[in-house]
């Protein structure tokens, strides 16, 4: 059943069907709206949310792009299932990860980054600048800063590794995290929340900046590996706390 937002006609008139699609799309991403349900007519949607036809419209095309929604002419909008969403699009992977919970998405998010960043960590060993140099260290160092504030040691987090991709000077690694930033951001306010796990990881990040700092590629690969293992286990932890042991489980098996 689709939910109205806060209040009957509470979207800005700019982007009004970017809004839309927004609203929609996290209900779709968060699983409330499941694949296969078939959502309400342009009309009803439009009187439920306080919006024309047209901008229902507009956001239906907006979704439909992005392989959550489909459309079909005689029997409505269907929602897709999650293996059809275009699962890059970074308005997808806001949407999952916008929410309180811990979307399925984390597991993936974990296998993506044990491709990619520690062969990120290898290039930037090797390229990085002294201008790179500097960013990456200031990072960390305001995530050292952060220490005990969560917020501040999220975006430091997400500062230090968006150095290194940027270190690396690959022309398609160096988007890759900021097309991913709201997935990051999503794990390290779930990693970053325990002081001595914290602590720890710390640690980690200073071999991996050391590595760098002293262009030594294998030692920075081995050392964001091991900052990855620690941020899986850390993962593991705080579902284990929450009651996510089936989880959990199929976390820590990979």
């Amino acid at each position: 059943m689709l939910r109205e937002p806060k209040k009957t006609g509470a979207f800005l008139r700019t982007n009004l069907h970017g809004q839309i699609a927004e609203h929609l799309g996290t209900r779709v991403t968060s699983g409330e709206l499941r694949p296969g349900e078939i959502l309400p007519t342009e009309a009803i949607l439009g009187v439920s949310l306080g919006v024309s036809r047209t901008a229902i419209r507009e956001a239906i095309k907006v979704l439909s792009a992005k392989g959550l929604i489909e459309v079909r002419r005689k029997t409505g909008s269907r929602v897709r299932p999650q293996r059809e969403w275009n699962a890059l699009d970074p308005d997808v992977i806001s949407w999952q990860f916008s929410g309180e919970g811990l979307p399925s998405a984390i597991f993936d998010l974990q296998d993506l980054r044990k491709i990619i960043e520690p062969a990120a960590a290898r290039l930037a060993a090797k390229r990085a600048t002294p201008a790179d140099i500097l960013e990456i260290g200031t990072a960390y160092s305001e995530m050292a800063q952060a220490t005990g504030n969560t917020a501040a040691s999220v975006e430091a987090d997400l500062r230090f590794h968006l150095a290194i991709l940027e270190a690396t000077h690959n022309s398609f690694m160096r988007p890759f995290g900021s097309l991913i930033q709201a997935a990051l951001r999503a794990s390290f306010r779930l990693t970053n929340v325990d002081l001595a796990a914290y602590r720890r990881s710390l640690l980690r990040h200073r071999k991996v900046f050391t590595a760098i700092r002293d262009g030594s590629p294998e030692e920075a690969d081995l050392a964001m590996q091991a900052v990855l293992r620690g941020t899986q286990r850390d993962v593991a932890h705080s579902l284990e706390l929450h009651g996510g042991e089936e989880k959990k489980a199929k976390l820590t098996k990979k």
